[in-house]
């Protein structure tokens, strides 16, 4: 569902965290207002469920909504992997109180593109639409979440960069800062910073894929890779880099963090496979968050992470053990 078409997101742009844990005061706060000029004479609380149901039933077939149960903001934004913080999973929300975001924020864009330059994150949301979509995280260490993300297709983004026909591939370069970021200045660190992802083109031409810079009705802060991020909901979290300060296209597979430190744990694809294992841990099952010791809340994997009809035919006829 369209949320704003804004110069900056900020909390008053969008519906409040409460909202999403009353699904009454969700309808009736304006959520699916926008497309009630077209329903019949229907009135009331009557008409907004109604259309609240065409529109998510909608959201839902095209992957963009999930009926399941969020994952609570405080999860959300105090248990993440962003190792330029630290590599405890508390780390990214203790060691980034005090970040600042660079204002402005700038991408720079090169590589196979007819518009190369530098973007300002203010310039790129002016011609965006913003979107709210509830997308499920699937991180590789077998734990996952549902979360409210706002944001924009990428491809979007990309048509406006205009990538030639040699363009095959889209590599992402996140934010390197050592002095704000304690993890990227520790002497036991195994990156080589600065942390970099990529995606084939395709994939990051499919509608799901979603520049971030919103969650749960706010901005996004540091901890989640703030001002703006990448979602693929479809392969393991550590495919969507964080803090995105550089896009470019390639003709060749980009390298990419995880996949040079172990390519044979960390694949360039990562699609969430649960028949194929990690070599140190089973893919066949998942603990949702939140969850305890004594109750693990723990559920069957999906293939594509449930995004099958979606993004299946972008692998039609690989391998996808020897391409995981």
């Amino acid at each position: 569902m369209i949320i704003k078409k804004a110069d900056k997101l900020t909390e008053a742009h969008v519906t409040n965290e409460s909202y999403y844990f009353n699904r009454r005061q969700f309808i009736s706060g304006g959520a699916a207002v926008a497309a009630m000029a077209a329903l019949p004479a229907v009135h009331g609380e009557q008409a907004a469920a109604l259309d609240y149901r065409r529109a998510t039933s909608d959201m839902e077939a095209q992957g963009y909504y999930t009926p399941e149960k969020l994952t609570p903001y405080k999860d959300v934004t105090h248990y993440n992997n962003f190792y330029e913080f630290g590599t405890s999973k508390t780390d990214p929300a203790n060691n980034s109180k005090d970040f600042v975001i660079a204002d402005p924020w700038k991408v720079e864009v090169d590589g196979l593109c007819e518009n190369p330059g530098n973007y300002y994150l203010e310039d790129i949301l002016k011609s965006q639409d913003l979107e709210e979509r509830i997308y499920r995280l699937r991180c590789v260490e077998a734990w996952s979440m549902v979360i409210p993300w706002v944001g924009f297709s990428l491809s979007n983004l990309i048509n406006k960069m205009a990538p030639t026909s040699k363009a095959k591939y889209v590599a992402f370069t996140s934010l390197y800062d050592p002095q704000q970021m304690p993890g990227q200045r520790s002497s036991s660190s195994f990156i080589d910073w600065p942390y970099v992802e990529g995606l084939r083109l395709d994939e990051a031409m499919n509608p799901l894929t979603m520049m971030v810079t919103g969650v749960y009705g706010k901005e996004l802060l540091p901890a989640n890779g703030a001002p703006l991020r990448l979602v693929v909901p479809w392969k393991y979290g550590y495919k969507s880099a964080k803090s995105i300060v550089k896009i470019t296209f390639t003709e060749q597979q980009p390298p990419t963090s995880w996949n040079q430190i172990s390519s044979q744990e960390y694949g360039f694809y990562s699609n969430v496979n649960p028949n194929v294992r990690h070599p140190r841990w089973s893919q066949a099952t998942e603990r949702r968050l939140p969850s305890t010791l004594f109750s693990p809340n723990r559920i069957d994997t999906q293939m594509y992470n449930g995004y099958g009809e979606q993004v299946a035919h972008l692998y039609k006829g690989m391998d996808l053990i020897k391409n995981h």
